[in-house]
C-alpha cells in the first residue's frame, strides 16, 4: 500500500480577549461542507508554532526537535517572541492557531504558560476560533492541563500511538496503556475537544493488535483520531535498525488490511473519514490542518517551521539551536533555510494534490475559479488515466478519491504532480 504519512498531526477556539476563561469548541457545520472558494492569496488566518523539546527521539521520528536540552527553552522562549513580532503582524486575526512540536507540553507548566500567552498578546483569536496543542501522554500532568485550559485551548491531539505494552516498547514510548486512558480521560475532563493518534505497522503488530487498538481508542471517545502508518525515514533510527536486520518492516499487504479496518471500524462508530488519515466526529475535523489541505496561506515560526504566503514558501533552518542563535542576533529578522516560489501551474497543481487528501475532493467549479485554469488543461489527461483505473471519480462537480483510490492516494499524487 505505502499509503502513508507521518505520526504527527503538524503539523494544526478562543473568544477575542478571552485568553483568561476556557471555552469549549462546538461543532463547526461549515467543517463538513467539502472544498471552500477562497482567494488564491489574501492575508494568512493561520498560525502554526513549533516547540521542538521532547523527553526522548523516538524511533521513527524524524521531526525537528532536541531531546535533553532543556536548557535551551528559555532562550527559545526569547527568539520565538522576536520571530513572532517580525513575522506575524501585531493583532492579525486568525482562524486557527496550532503549537505542534516536538512536544509542547515537555515544556513546565510556567513555561507552556509563557509560551501560550506571549503568542496570545500578539495575536487576535475570532471568536470561535480552534486553539490547538499536541500533547504526549505523560505530560498531562494537572498543573499542564490546568495551564492548557486557563488561556483558552480547546483542542489537545494526544500522540498515544498504541494502547498495547510491547508495541509502545517497540515505538520507544514511556506511557503504559492504563496511563494513557487515565490521562486523557482527566484532560477531557477540562477540555473535552481531544484528539488521539495511532500508528499502524508497528513491527510484529497483528491484524488483531490493531483491532484491539482501534477498539481501546473509540472506548475513550476522543473527538478526533488519527491513524498513521509507521514510515522509516532515512536518517531515524529506525532505518538504522531496519538495515541491520533489527526490525522487520510490516507487509504492504498486512498494511493495507489494517487501514482497511480503521476505515470500516471508525466510519462505522460514527467518526467521518475527511482526511486520508484523519477521522473525526461530524463538526470535530481539525481545522488547523484543512487550512493546509485547502492550500490557504499560513504564517509559521519556530525551527524548520514552514509558512505559505502570497504563494511563496518559507522554511526555517532546523537546527534548534542555529534558529535561536540567528534569530536572537537578528531580534527576529532572519534569512529562512529555504524559500521557495511557486508558479501559477505548480500552485495549481500542489492545490489539486493536496484537496484530493480529502475524502470529499475538490469542487471542480471553486477550483477552476480560484487558479483560473481548467482542471483539463492543468491535468486532463492524467485524471482521465486515474479515472479509467477506478482510483478517482466525479461525483456532481466534485473530484474525489474512489475507496480503491485512497490506498494508492502516493500513486495518484505522483501522476497528478506531472505535467501533462
Amino acid at each position: 500500500m505505502r499509503q502513508r504519512s507521518r505520526p504527527r498531526d503538524t503539523v494544526h477556539a478562543v473568544v477575542p480577549g478571552g485568553a483568561d476563561r476556557p471555552v469549549v469548541m462546538m461543532p463547526d457545520p461549515a467543517a463538513t461542507s467539502g472544498a471552500v472558494a477562497v482567494a488564491p492569496w489574501g492575508a494568512p488566518r493561520a498560525l502554526y508554532v513549533h516547540v521542538p523539546f521532547c523527553r526522548h527521539r523516538c524511533g521513527y521520528c524524524d521531526f525537528t526537535l532536541v531531546a535533553g536540552r532543556d536548557d535551551l527553552i528559555d532562550r527559545y522562549l526569547e527568539a520565538l517572541h522576536l520571530e513572532l513580532g517580525a513575522a506575524v503582524p501585531h493583532r492579525a486575526e486568525l482562524k486557527t492557531l496550532f503549537f505542534g512540536g516536538g512536544t509542547p507540553t515537555h515544556l513546565s507548566a510556567g513555561q507552556l504558560t509563557c509560551l501560550l500567552r506571549g503568542v496570545l498578546d500578539h495575536v487576535r483569536l475570532e471568536t470561535g476560533a480552534e486553539f490547538s496543542v499536541e500533547a504526549n501522554p505523560l505530560d498531562l500532568t494537572d498543573a499542564r492541563i490546568e495551564a492548557l485550559a486557563a488561556v483558552g485551548v480547546n483542542r489537545v491531539s494526544v500522540g498515544v500511538q498504541s494502547f498495547q505494552s510491547q508495541e509502545l516498547a517497540i515505538l520507544e514510548r514511556d506511557h503504559s496503556p492504563a496511563e494513557a486512558v487515565s490521562l486523557v480521560n482527566r484532560l477531557k475532563a477540562k477540555i473535552p475537544n481531544v484528539g488521539v493518534d495511532l500508528i499502524f505497522g508497528v513491527p510484529a503488530q497483528t491484524l488483531d493488535d490493531w483491532r484491539r487498538n482501534l477498539d481501546a481508542a473509540l472506548a475513550i471517545e476522543p473527538t478526533h483520531l488519527s491513524t498513521y502508518g509507521l514510515t522509516f525515514e532515512k536518517g531515524t533510527a529506525f532505518w538504522s535498525r531496519r538495515a541491520k536486520g533489527q526490525l522487520r518492516q510490516q507487509p504492504e499487504e498486512l498494511e493495507r488490511e489494517m487501514y482497511a479496518l480503521a476505515i470500516d471500524t471508525l466510519t462505522s462508530a460514527g467518526y467521518r473519514h475527511y482526511e486520508l488519515s484523519n477521522f473525526a466526529r461530524p463538526g470535530f475535523e481539525c481545522r488547523h490542518n484543512q487550512v493546509y489541505w485547502n492550500a490557504e496561506s499560513y504564517y509559521a515560526i519556530g525551527p524548520g517551521a514552514a509558512s505559505y504566503i502570497d504563494g511563496i514558501r518559507r522554511t526555517n533552518h532546523r537546527s534548534t539551536t542555529h534558529w535561536i542563535d540567528n534569530t536572537r542576533a537578528a531580534r527576529g529578522v532572519t534569512k529562512p533555510g529555504f524559500t521557495e516560489t511557486l508558479s501559477p501551474e505548480d500552485r495549481a497543481r500542489e492545490a489539486l494534490m493536496l484537496g484530493l487528501r480529502q475524502l470529499d475532493g475538490i469542487d471542480v467549479r471553486q477550483f477552476e475559479g480560484r487558479f483560473d485554469v481548467a482542471l483539463d488543461e492543468l491535468a486532463g489527461a492524467s485524471i482521465a488515466k486515474l479515472e479509467a483505473s477506478g482510483w478517482l471519480e466525479r461525483a456532481a462537480d466534485c473530484l474525489r478519491l474512489t475507496r480503491e483510490g485512497v490506498f494508492v492516494a502516493d500513486s495518484v499524487v505522483s501522476e497528478l504532480l506531472v505535467a501533462d
